[in-house]
């Protein structure tokens, strides 16, 4: 059997002590000394040096008299202790010496550096199309970071039609189409820039808006898509002076009306989204805040559509594939990947090395590569579709969960984390 490095160097060691512990008995026999040598061992050597550890017991703040009856008793002493001296020294010198090594780590992602506040939480990342170097980064505390070399270093952006008032605004979502560009926040704050980001202005919005705005798409030229966490989706073409629903009621009342269709955790429904996904045409999945049931909803359609769990733990996140099926985290690490693509409500297990944290969210940057990120700095790979996974050690020395994986083309992606903690992709 093959022997690592550590096992032969322990080995060594265990030979090292039967050679003294045969050359103590010998000498502790031979004369009629008083000195006594006594080997303190305990029972799994801590390295094979402190093994090597001789001691007597003497009272304290005394020094070390060595009696002897004779001269003839002193000279076998004074040999005894040359010869010890001798073969401790040349086991010493035989024993193998191992370098410290460094374990190899390949990783795709680094870590870039924002000027920003330690406990700022990372939620939205986007790029104007026009400009691929040109981008945003939104977070919480009226977070605002403006990129110009591709997200390599950020600075602090200031928009002052979001400081007028005394708020601290939660920046949730960003989204470009050509040179125009939406935000939203919360407490409710809709931006809109036409310039590509060089301006912002500030929309009104209506005081009876239901519930918080957590996701913007533009659409088109003076074109864009906003959702709630009630679940009301609104869409204008008009630089958003006017709003028109494309749902008849909220997430609550559609729950609330049918709560005899059989969806677990559904009956007098007042809670809101946990997450909310969009997929490229047009189709959303959404998670409910206690993560007993999901929704979906296409367009055309008049309510959101209720689904039970197909699984036994809550749901944590859901999204899209890149090839248009679903994939569902459940709290705990499970990740579960929809059979086949499109709606369904059966899923399938899939095997991750996720330690026993929580995986939040998964990106894809093909059909075949996607990166899934968490808590204590989980990074997950897989190459073949999400059929097994890898994990990726580039952030396990990050104090930090990763809540999103965002990839803005295949060859530039970023995670984005809490504590200002930003990765990203190097390809």
């Amino acid at each position: 059997m093959a022997t690592t490095a550590f096992q032969q160097s322990a080995f060594a060691g265990q030979t090292a002590l039967k050679q003294v512990n045969e050359f103590v008995r010998k000498t502790s026999g031979s004369g009629k000394g008083r000195t006594n040598m006594r080997r303190t061992v305990k029972d799994v050597p801590q390295s094979i040096w402190s093994s090597l550890h001789f001691s007597r017991t003497f009272p304290r703040n005394r020094s070390l008299v060595v009696k002897a009856s004779s001269s003839s008793s002193s000279d076998d002493i004074s040999r005894s202790r040359r010869r010890f001296l001798a073969e401790t020294a040349a086991i010493s010198v035989s024993l193998p010496h191992f370098p410290a090594r460094a374990e190899d780590t390949l990783s795709e992602w680094e870590r870039v550096y924002l000027p920003i506040d330690p406990g700022v939480v990372l939620l939205d990342i986007a790029f104007v199309p026009d400009d691929p170097n040109h981008g945003f980064l939104l977070g919480t505390r009226q977070t605002i970071l403006e990129t110009k070399d591709g997200g390599n270093t950020w600075a602090a952006r200031s928009i002052p039609s979001a400081e007028d008032e005394d708020f601290n605004y939660r920046f949730n979502s960003i989204s470009f189409k050509g040179k125009e560009g939406w935000i939203v926040g919360k407490p409710a704050i809709l931006l809109y820039t036409a310039d590509a980001g060089e301006s912002w202005e500030r929309i009104p919005l209506s005081a009876e808006l239901p519930g918080d705005m957590v996701y913007i798409k533009a659409t088109g030229e003076k074109s864009a898509e906003m959702v709630t966490d009630e679940g009301a989706i609104y869409v204008t073409a008009n630089r958003g002076y006017n709003w028109r629903a494309a749902v008849q009621e909220t997430v609550s009342a559609t729950l609330n009306r049918t709560v005899s269709s059989g969806i677990s955790g559904a009956s007098y429904y007042t809670g809101t989204f946990n997450t909310v996904n969009r997929s490229p045409d047009g189709r959303y999945v959404a998670v409910s805040s206690r993560g007993n049931f999901y929704l979906t909803w296409e367009p055309g359609q008049p309510f959101w559509q209720p689904h039970n769990r197909a699984v036994a733990r809550r749901i944590q996140n859901m999204g899209w594939r890149a090839d248009g099926g679903l994939w569902l985290l459940v709290r705990g690490g499970g990740l579960y990947l929809s059979k086949g693509t499109g709606l369904t409500e059966e899923f399938e297990e899939v095997p991750v090395q996720s330690r026993g944290f929580g995986i939040l969210d998964v990106g894809y940057r093909s059909t075949d590569e996607a990166w899934a990120a968490g808590g204590s700095g989980i990074l997950l790979r897989t190459t073949n579709g999400g059929k097994s996974w890898i994990r990726d050690k580039a952030a396990d020395n990050i104090a930090a969960n990763l809540y999103s994986v965002k990839f803005i083309d295949d060859k530039k992606g970023f995670v984005l984390g809490n504590d200002g903690v930003l990765l990203r992709f190097l390809g």
